[in-house]
């Protein structure tokens, strides 16, 4: 399954969890119980630490019925680096075009990360397969509406302040995915062995999903 097949999976699930942890410990466990909700794009940020074996357990662990990314990659030496560990789609905070093409050089997803609309465009032109909108919390859905305006070429997923009860309003605002982190994988619950919690917070999400493609 190439790059194109998974563009068409992040947004068909509508939700990329993002999973940012000081321990790689629970990592695997806590993906296991989000895909157990219904969201199967998880991404592990790389400054958890020992993000890169992680992933490759993960990949191991969960199979195809889940597609893994690394998320906070700054440069193309690490992209390349998770993209051997197995990661089928690097997500960054910044616009480095580098990732980009390295990103492509291996048939894989990129969303380089962006905010305003020159960042967003000039991404979007170097070939980025989706721009997160990060952070996305400034400015809200009302911002994201507003950018989709003259871009609406651009496939936006918003990434900061996304919540289940802000969900909704970014999907109505054009979002093309949600980029969903503390508000899914609470550190607490982890650690506590609370996995259930994620669980049911995935659940809960996908049906907001559901519910505002339908126009509910």
């Amino acid at each position: 399954m190439g790059r194109e097949h998974h563009v068409q999976w992040i947004e068909r699930t509508g939700l990329i969890a993002i999973v940012r942890l000081d321990s790689p410990a629970e990592l695997v466990q806590a993906a296991k119980a989000i895909a157990l909700g219904g969201v199967s794009v998880i991404e592990f940020t790389l400054t958890t630490p020992g993000a890169l074996r992680t992933i490759e357990e993960a990949v191991k662990a969960l199979g195809r019925d889940v597609l893994i990314g690394a998320g906070t990659v700054l440069d193309a030496e690490t992209a390349r680096a998770a993209i051997l560990a197995g990661a089928e789609f690097v997500v960054a905070p910044t616009l480095n075009t580098d990732v980009i093409e390295m990103c492509h050089r291996y048939d894989k997803v990129v969303i380089p990360g962006a905010y305003t609309p020159t960042e967003i465009l000039t991404a979007w032109e170097h070939g980025a397969d989706f721009v997160k909108l990060f952070p996305a919390e400034v400015g809200g859905p009302a911002y994201l509406k507003a950018v989709r305006a003259p871009l609406p070429q651009v496939k936006l997923i918003p990434v900061g302040g996304v919540s289940l009860e802000t969900a909704k309003a970014f999907l109505r605002a054009g979002a093309a995915a949600l980029g969903v982190g503390s508000n899914l994988v609470d550190k607490k619950a982890v650690a506590e062995g609370r996995f259930t919690q994620l669980t049911t917070i995935a659940q809960a999400l996908s049906k907001v999903v559901d519910e505002a493609r339908r126009g509910d």
